[in-house]
This record gives structure tokens, C-alpha cells and sequence, in this order.
């Protein structure tokens, strides 16, 4: 049986060009990625999108321009399912509210279901395709990056 398991993302960049990016520690695996999550069955990508966001920000958001589909293998670091993630370019659709971390992995909060989080906004010249965990949300950036002019910003 093979197992595919769909993720989408969003890439959100501030009034003051800063990219907000998440620092998540579960299962004893550490990781730096954008938010986001696991598209959940009968859901539609912009709609799982809005979800993830809102469950893991608690912000509406708006959802501008798809960024990049993933066109490579790549395997869960969870499981055995192979990965296939979205990313779009997303806004804000009022003020962030976060509780915004300066150092990475600086977990203050308490776990929800075993899971801390933590969120930091980068400048947008200053985040480097290293500084994501998976090879996923790096090419994401790169291709973000290099497109940069056909994005809102």
C-alpha cells in the first residue's frame, strides 16, 4: 500500500518585510518550517490551509498567490508516507497577535498534545533556505525568492 500524505503551507510576509516561520519540537524531532499542516479527507488545500492557519496562529488569513507544489520525492520523517506540500503566499487578515520568540526553539508555552511551538518573524532578506528544516520548505523559499517580484508584498 503506498500512502501519500498531502501538506499544505503558507509563506506570510509582514507590513515590515519579515517572514513568519514556526519552531516546533514532537516526537522527540526538532524543526524549523513555515505554518501549516496535513490536508484532513473532503478538505480542499486553500480551505486546509485557513484551518492550519487558524489553529496554529489563531489568525484569519488571506490566501494571494500559490508559491510551489513539491515535484520530488520526499518521505515523511513521521512515517512511511511520501510527501506531497503546497505552499502559498498568505496575508494577514488583521494584526499578528503571536507571542513572537527572538532565539529559535525558545518554548514558553505549555505542550498541546505533546507538541511546543514557537513563532518568529525573520527579516525577509535575513532567512536563508538553511534555516528551514525540510528540503520541502527550503526549495519553497528558493522558489519564492527567486519569483519574488511576481508576489505581493
Amino acid at each position: 500500500m503506498f500512502l501519500f500524505n498531502v501538506r499544505v503551507y503558507g509563506i506570510l510576509i509582514n507590513e515590515n518585510n519579515e517572514v513568519l516561520i514556526s519552531d516546533e519540537s514532537t516526537e522527540n524531532v526538532s524543526f524549523t518550517k513555515f505554518p501549516g499542516g496535513g490536508l484532513e479527507y473532503g478538505e480542499g488545500l486553500i480551505d486546509a490551509l485557513k484551518r492550519e492557519y487558524m489553529e496554529e496562529t489563531g489568525m484569519e488569513i488571506e490566501v494571494i498567490k500559490h508559491i510551489y507544489t513539491t515535484d520530488f520525492y520526499e518521505k515523511s520523517s513521521f512515517n512511511e508516507s511520501q510527501i506531497i506540500s503546497i505552499y502559498y503566499q498568505v496575508r494577514a487578515k488583521s494584526e499578528i497577535n503571536l507571542n513572537i520568540k527572538t532565539k529559535s526553539f525558545d518554548f514558553t508555552e505549555k505542550s498541546i498534545e505533546g507538541k511546543l511551538q514557537a513563532f518568529r518573524l525573520i527579516p525577509l532578506k535575513q532567512l536563508q533556505e538553511i534555516d528551514l528544516t525540510f528540503k520541502t520548505d527550503q526549495v519553497a523559499w528558493v522558489e519564492f525568492l527567486k519569483n519574488m517580484d511576481n508576489f505581493q508584498l
